[in-house]
């Protein structure tokens, strides 16, 4: 399996430095608002690929951060009178509905940076001790002068990197060196490092420094505008203050676009997740996101909206065709065009996740079968190959089977989390034996169960 890496600049072999587990960190949410378009376009590409990694036999730890401590979010906090982090707490808890919706397998963790200032602090202390950063009246920042291959990830010169700033601070020794811990009055914690709040930036680097108990990150990504300044950032504190490698592999998901213009509220085309899952099924937007490569710039409309519902619609009823096939026992062109694009399926999801190629593949053999009866040994092979699909690009294709033993999975949940309460180990971990006899895998987290099938 092939993944391009943007540090690199170069499409390699993906090998975790520890296998079979993985470690892979996502930028996750500043919930100040709801999760737009732009968010779930992001959420199900890394899916799609912690779903792949999966499915090719690989452990993944997944972390997933909550920007709680933010300008936009402490802005929005003055405009609605409320505590930002319970602002922040709000609007995650929604987004986590919808990704729920989107059938996005949840994170292993999603911590907080207001949980996390101690770590925090303790960076900051270091890349101090060490001169990698100073003090000025306004902050303390990091000397980007200090780390040498600062700007390879953007692929930037300092002259380059240096325009971006539009409010430059005369405390700074270099325009473009970027704040680990600001001195503000307003919204600050009470710090040796002095009365303020952290930067962006520091906030990430301690979190994921912290789960992955000072490993190094197999994945860390996010999406493309995330590039630069945030994770040029990021290697740069994390590098120098562990004095090693960061990340193995940074993946970047491209830009959303709706109707050819950058999503605004202003344009009045600013879409939430919930809005469109409100008029929509949640699959039918599944397929439209992974009808895209991840990396390439998506631009969402109505048109492409109703292709996506066609050919989830031609997927489903493809599938009970599969399901109910009552052709002749076997049939070698149908059995030849089947191994033929089932390989070309996994060989363009090896591709670097070239989703739009791997869907070429599936509807290569719908279209076969649309002038052919399906056999019965086709419809063995195909059956799995498609619940293989189906796990894969998350896209649920058994929708009423499915819905009833999600209901029922809640349910028997909801029993095991009762019996645990009660310390009955014993009968939850039967019935844990009993679930996964079936198929389904179980993987309890502090709160509740997930299940997987």
């Amino acid at each position: 399996m092939k993944l391009y890496d943007t540090y690199d600049k170069t499409l390699r072999e993906f090998s975790p430095l520890s296998p079979p587990r993985v470690i892979m960190y996502v930028c996750g949410l500043t919930p100040y608002d709801d999760a737009h378009l732009g968010h779930a376009r992001t959420y199900v590409a890394f899916d799609v690929l912690k779903r792949y990694l999966i499915y090719r036999g690989y452990r993944v730890f997944h972390i997933q951060n909550i920007t709680d401590i933010d300008d936009k979010l402490i802005a929005r906090g003055e405009e609605l009178k409320r505590d930002p982090l319970e602002i922040a707490e709000y609007y995650h808890s929604r987004a986590l509905e919808s990704f729920m919706e989107l059938n996005i397998i949840p994170a292993d963790v999603y911590p907080k940076v207001s949980d996390h200032i101690h770590e925090i602090e303790r960076i900051v202390k270091s890349l101090l001790d060490t001169g990698y950063a100073y003090r000025t009246s306004t902050g303390i920042y990091f000397d980007i002068s200090k780390f040498s291959r600062y700007g390879k990830l953007s692929n930037q010169s300092l002259d380059q990197i240096n325009r971006h700033r539009i409010e430059p601070d005369p405390t700074k020794r270099n325009p473009s060196d970027f704040a680990l811990w600001k001195y503000t009055q307003d919204y600050t914690w009470d710090s040796h490092l002095g009365k303020g709040r952290p930067g962006w930036h520091i906030e990430c680097s301690a979190m994921a420094l912290k789960y992955s108990q000072g490993n190094i990150i197999d994945i860390h990504g996010g999406a493309r505008d995330l590039i630069f300044p945030h994770h040029e950032n990021e290697i740069a504190q994390s590098e120098c203050y562990t004095n090693r490698k960061f990340v193995n592999f940074w993946i970047h998901t491209g830009f959303l676009t709706v109707n050819g213009e950058k999503m605004s509220k202003s344009l009045k085309n600013f879409i939430t997740i919930r809005d469109l899952l409100s008029r929509e099924d949640a699959m039918v937007l599944r397929m439209l996101l992974v009808s895209s490569k991840y990396s390439s710039p998506l631009d969402y409309s109505d048109t492409l909206l109703a292709q996506a519902r066609e050919n989830y619609m031609k997927l489903k009823e493809f599938y009970s065709r599969v399901s109910n096939a009552k052709g002749p026992i076997s049939d070698q062109e149908n059995l030849r065009i089947i191994d033929t694009e089932t390989t070309r399926f996994f060989e363009e999801m090896d591709n670097d996740l070239n989703t739009p190629g791997a869907l070429s593949a599936l509807f290569n053999i719908i279209s076969h079968f649309n002038t052919h009866e399906i056999d019965l040994k086709s419809a063995m092979i195909l059956k799995k190959f498609l619940n293989d699909v189906s796990f894969i690009l998350g896209i649920k294709i058994e929708s009423d089977l499915r819905g009833k033993m999600d209901m029922l999975l809640r349910g028997l949940g909801d029993y095991r989390k009762e019996l645990r309460s009660e310390k009955k180990y014993k009968e939850s971990d039967r019935l844990r034996e009993i679930i996964e006899r079936a198929g389904v895998k179980v993987y309890d987290r502090d709160r509740d169960s997930e299940y997987i099938y």
